[in-house]
């Protein structure tokens, strides 16, 4: 059966969807990621904003017959791509289409953990009082265990953490509750399904859990496609690298006490113990080094605390060897042993080959990891010569028009078919791009002036309806005040609510300014009037100072080649790529991007961010902006200038 001809003007979904309209290129990628399934083999595809990319791959994927794994960028996207995309097919197609959804561990209760927090000391904490009876009666209900069915307490509400599942807190087929654990069930239902929904996060977590020799956490496949693929290669350097945070050890020790006084109360010793763990850890992190800038610091051999790393290495073993020697043994018991080895890995890893070293000190979490230096290697190891057929799609994949940086950066060696399928808007109508070139160099101390009067001068233009995109949570606090206070219009800040909380009410309104960073440059769909104008402060580039950007820098200046080129420029037109497309969603939406960084028209490489971003009309005075900007108020029933 031919994916095109279903997603086609003469097919069963024109014919069964209300004002369904068929889109050539969302054909073209079916076929393209069709043919793939069918022969095996790499498909790059960028599909552009409004392409419907995930049915023109589902569908390919449900006629295919073979194993494949779907990994999305969010869980949002996991529980639209289960509760909308698919019931729509099976019902319009008439497809029954066997899928099943497994996110992270984090996501579920376990059993074990909630009747062990029951049983403590903690329950009774007032900070609990509110939270415990509706957790209760929801355990008592839900089917799931999924913490998205659990409306009613936040998610960052402090009681999750004592019952949340993990890969550390596991104890597998021993546990008396593994029947009928809701992470187990989940898994069991995977390994019954064609098609198996999971975000990044959990397919990497899976990756490296393989590497290690121990069961893994996905079924397996033969198969796998990857929405939103530009996120994949600081997804796969987080998981195969190593962390190892305060919050970590405190969770040890709370769990310990638990485990420890369900054998026989624990002796004083055993409570010094726990209170050494802490006190070491609380060294450790008081003696690491701290970057300036108050993000992540280098940590060569030279700066790392020893003799504060041995100590609490000594404590953690002295932990692990008590907890083995306890009788009768008990499961709890000697997974808190195996997790405190785990923890003593991540300690011994700060010197690996081919990894940088950092530290993040201050704040409630501080923490210390290393990460890899460029995991194109290891994708190539443990991804691309284990999986016949690999699927990377995004609306933002190529950069100055080609794949280039992105085969390199993941790995994407030999012949691999590559398409590019061109949005359906009509940008060069719909949007226009100002890129002024008057304002002062974003480096210069003049800039956050010039900025403000520039940002409130366009938001008065637009009449509000307004996304302040901005590359720093340091830049986003300086202009939300400067610009805020002589708003007219509502305005909120990224971190006053919950991000769906502000989005809500940022489209109720109609006319509010939303300043935001990083969270909110993709993933964000606002269409419609009342998101008509998307502000970004500066380029998006890589901060140089991290020690991995710093480290990838330098590995590529010193084969000879430009980092600035070859990765910094790139990887920040990919960033500026997805702030770009926050601002036309639908075919009636219009609107204005403006980039308030100079560079983009007064240096060389402007050249690559300007070829990387849609076809938008450019202009760079304030009067072809008022002349192009549709008024606010009727946006959606005006001509497209």
């Amino acid at each position: 059966m031919d994916a095109g001809h279903l997603l086609g003007p003469g097919g069963p979904l024109a014919r069964g969807v209300s004002g369904y309209e068929h889109r050539p290129g969302q054909i073209r990628m079916a076929r393209a990621v069709q043919e793939v399934l069918a022969h095996d083999g790499v498909l790059l595809i960028e599909a552009g904003t409004g392409t419907g990319k995930t049915w023109a791959y589902l569908i390919p994927a449900a006629l295919s017959g073979r194993r494949v794994l779907v990994s999305t960028g969010t869980r949002a996207l996991q529980d639209q791509i289960m509760d909308k995309d698919l019931p729509a097919l099976e019902r319009h197609l008439g497809l029954e289409i066997d899928a099943a959804c497994v996110k992270g561990l984090g996501n579920y209760l376990c059993l074990r953990r909630y009747q062990e927090f029951l049983r403590s000391p903690e329950v009774t904490q007032p900070r609990f009082s509110r939270t415990l009876p509706l957790l209760r009666s929801w355990v008592e209900t839900t089917v799931s265990g999924d913490r998205a069915d659990l409306d009613s307490v936040a998610e960052e509400d402090p009681i999750w953490a004592r019952v949340v599942s993990g890969s550390d807190t596991r104890i597998g087929a021993r546990c008396d509750h593994y029947d009928e654990c809701f992470a187990t069930r989940v898994r069991r239902r995977a390994e019954q399904a064609q098609i198996v929904v999971v975000n990044h996060h959990l397919f990497f977590a899976d990756l490296a859990l393989r590497d290690t020799g121990f069961a893994s956490v996905l079924p397996d496949y033969d198969a796998v496609i990857f929405d939103e693929a530009h996120q994949l290669e600081d997804t796969a350097t987080l998981f195969f690298g190593s962390r190892l945070t305060s919050a970590m050890l405190e969770r040890l020790v709370r769990d310990a006490r638990v485990a420890i006084r369900g054998e026989r109360g624990g002796s004083e010793h055993e409570t010094r113990l726990l209170d050494a763990v802490l006190q070491q850890a609380s060294n450790f992190f008081a003696a690491l080094p701290r970057q300036s800038n108050g993000g992540r610091a280098p940590l060569p051999p030279e700066l790392i605390p020893e003799t504060e790393l041995f100590a609490l290495d000594n404590v953690l073993a002295e932990l692990a060897a008590n907890c083995r020697n306890l009788r009768p043994p008990r499961e709890n018991v000697l997974q808190i042993a195996r997790r405190a080895d785990q923890l003593r890995d991540a300690l011994g890893s700060l010197e690996s080959p081919g990894q940088v070293s950092w530290s993040l000190g201050g704040g409630r979490a501080p923490s210390v990891g290393s990460s890899p230096i460029d995991v194109g290697p290891l994708l190539r190891e443990r991804l691309h010569e284990r999986v016949p057929c690999i699927v990377f799609t995004s609306a933002t994949l190529t950069t100055g028009g080609d794949f280039k940086f992105l085969k390199r950066r993941l790995g994407i060696e030999g012949e691999v078919s590559e398409e590019v399928v061109e949005s359906p808007f009509r940008y060069a109508e719909q949007a226009a791009l100002y890129a002024p070139t008057h304002l002062p160099d974003p480096r210069s101390p003049d800039f956050v002036d010039a900025a403000t009067r520039e940002i409130l001068e366009l938001i008065r233009l637009s009449e509000g309806g307004a996304f302040v995109l901005c590359t720093s949570l340091r830049m986003m606090r300086v202009l939300s005040k400067s610009v805020g206070d002589e708003l007219e219009y509502e305005w909120f800040v990224q971190g006053d609510a919950p991000k769906q909380t502000l989005l809500d009410r940022f489209r109720d309104q109609g006319n509010a300014v939303l300043f935001a960073t990083a969270s909110f440059w993709e993933g964000v769909d606002v269409p419609g009037s009342a998101l008509r104008l998307v502000i970004i402060d500066k380029l998006p580039f890589e901060v140089p100072s991290d020690p991995v950007v710093e480290a990838r820098c330098r590995r590529i200046d010193e084969a000879g080649d430009s980092s600035f080129m070859r990765y910094l420029v790139p990887a920040a037109a990919l960033s500026l790529k997805q702030g770009f497309g926050r601002l036309i969603r639908t075919t009636q939406d219009r609107g204005v991007v403006a980039i308030l960084d100079s560079r983009i028209r007064r240096r060389g490489y402007g050249k690559v961010f300007l070829r990387s971003l849609p076809p938008a009309r450019v202009c760079d005075g304030l009067d072809d902006v008022r002349e192009l900007l549709v008024d606010s108020s009727d946006a959606s029933t005006q001509e497209p200038f």
